[in-house]
C-alpha cells in the first residue's frame, strides 16, 4: 500500500522504517501538517497517516476522497481532529492505534506531579546558577494523599497501581466501571465528589463534547484550595481562561500540562527563534507552580515501535479486505 504520512518527525520516521521490513508498504514522509492547504499530496496514495494535531475536517476528508484515499490511519489514540460524519458520508474507513504504551503516560503523569511537588525544575535551574537555598521548595508526601483519577482506560488502570505504591488514597470516575480498579479496591465516585475530596486530579479521558471544559471556573469552586491538576490527555477538557484565573486566586496549587488546548500550533516544533503570540499561553508560563511539557508523554521506544507496529498492521488488514479491530466507528452515509 502506498501510504503518505504527514506531520513527520525524525523519530517516527525511524520507528516506521523499521517495523515495515516486516509490512512492506511504500511510505512518503511529509514534514507538512495535513490540513486544507496540503492535502493535495495525498494524490497518487491509498492511504494517509495523520497525528492529533492534524487538520481533517470535511474539507480536508473531501479532497482526499477526490484524490483517491480509501483510508485513514491515525497513529494516536484520538480522533477528535476527524470529523467521522463526513468520513462516513465518503466511504473513507478511519483506523486509530487504541492502546500503545499506556505505562508511558500514566508515568509521565507521575512525573508531573513529582516535579510540581518538590519542585525539581526550579531546584535544577537553581542549582545550575549557584544558587542552593531551599526557600520556596517545600513539598509533602504523596503518602496519605487523595489523588482522583478522572478516566479509568488503560491509562488510568496504569496509573492506578503506581499511587497505590505511594501509599495515596485513589478514588476513580468513569461513565463506565473498570473491572481492573474495582479488583484493587478503588472506589468510583461521582465527578463532583472527586473534585471536592481529592487533593491531585489527574485527567485520562478522551476529548467529547460531553467532556469538552470539564474542567472550568464552577468545577473549580469544588476543588479543594491548593489541588495540583494534571492533564496528560487532551488539551480542551479545561478551560484554560478559568484555570489562570484559579491560579491567580490561589485556588488552585499547581498545575500540570502535557497538553493544551491551542496547542496545534505550538507543539512538535521548535519556536525558541520566534515570537508566541499565543496571550493565554504565555500567560500560563509565568507561574512557577505551572509545568509543562510538550505533548511529549507518549514518547517513549517503547511506545514508537508499538504505534509503528499497530498502525501499519491496521493498513495491511485493511489492504487485505478483512475488518481491522482498531476502526473507529464512523456515522452512516
Amino acid at each position: 500500500m502506498k501510504i503518505a504520512f504527514f506531520n513527520s518527525k525524525p523519530y517516527d520516521e525511524k520507528f516506521f522504517n523499521a517495523v515495515n521490513e516486516t509490512y512492506n508498504h511504500h511510505i512518503h514522509y511529509f514534514e507538512v501538517h495535513l490540513n486544507e492547504k496540503t492535502a493535495k499530496l495525498a494524490a497518487g496514495f491509498d492511504a494517509v497517516c495523520a497525528f492529533v494535531n492534524d487538520t481533517v475536517d470535511k474539507a480536508v476528508l473531501e479532497q482526499l476522497k477526490a484524490v483517491g484515499i480509501s483510508f485513514l490511519a491515525l497513529r494516536c489514540a484520538g480522533f477528535n481532529n476527524v470529523d467521522l460524519d463526513a468520513a462516513g458520508q465518503l466511504g473513507i474507513t478511519v483506523v486509530r492505534v487504541p492502546a500503545y504504551s499506556p505505562a508511558a503516560v500514566a508515568e509521565h503523569a507521575i512525573g508531573l506531579m513529582m516535579s510540581l511537588n518538590r519542585k525539581f525544575h526550579r531546584s535544577y535551574n537553581r542549582v545550575r546558577e549557584g544558587n542552593f537555598s531551599l526557600s520556596g521548595l517545600v513539598g509533602f508526601d504523596m503518602k496519605g494523599k487523595t489523588v482522583g483519577i478522572v478516566g479509568t482506560g488503560k491509562i488510568g488502570v496504569s496509573l492506578a497501581p503506581i499511587l497505590n505504591g505511594f501509599g495515596c488514597k485513589v478514588l476513580a470516575y468513569d461513565v463506565k466501571e473498570n473491572p481492573e480498579i474495582l479488583a484493587m479496591d478503588i472506589p468510583y465516585v461521582s465527578l463532583e465528589d472527586l473534585f471536592a475530596q481529592s487533593d491531585i486530579i489527574s485527567l485520562h479521558c478522551p476529548l467529547f463534547k460531553e467532556t469538552y471544559h470539564m474542567i472550568n471556573a464552577d468545577s473549580l469552586c469544588l476543588m479543594k484550595p491548593g489541588v495540583m491538576i494534571i492533564n496528560t490527555s487532551r488539551g480542551g477538557l479545561i478551560d484554560t481562561a478559568a484555570l489562570i484565573q484559579g491560579l491567580k486566586n490561589k485556588t488552585i496549587g499547581s498545575v500540570g500540562l502535557d497538553v493544551y488546548e491551542e496547542e496545534d500550533s505550538l507543539f512538535f516544533e521548535d519556536l525558541s527563534g520566534t515570537i508566541i503570540d499565543d496571550d493565554i499561553f504565555t500567560r500560563l508560563v509565568t507561574f512557577p507552580n505551572v509545568l509543562i511539557t510538550g505533548h511529549q508523554a507518549f514518547l517513549t521506544e517503547n511506545a514508537l515501535k508499538n504505534i509503528a507496529d499497530t498502525t501499519l498492521s491496521n493498513l495491511t488488514t485493511l489492504e487485505q479486505g478483512n475488518p481491522c479491530d482498531n476502526t473507529v466507528a464512523l456515522s452512516p452515509a
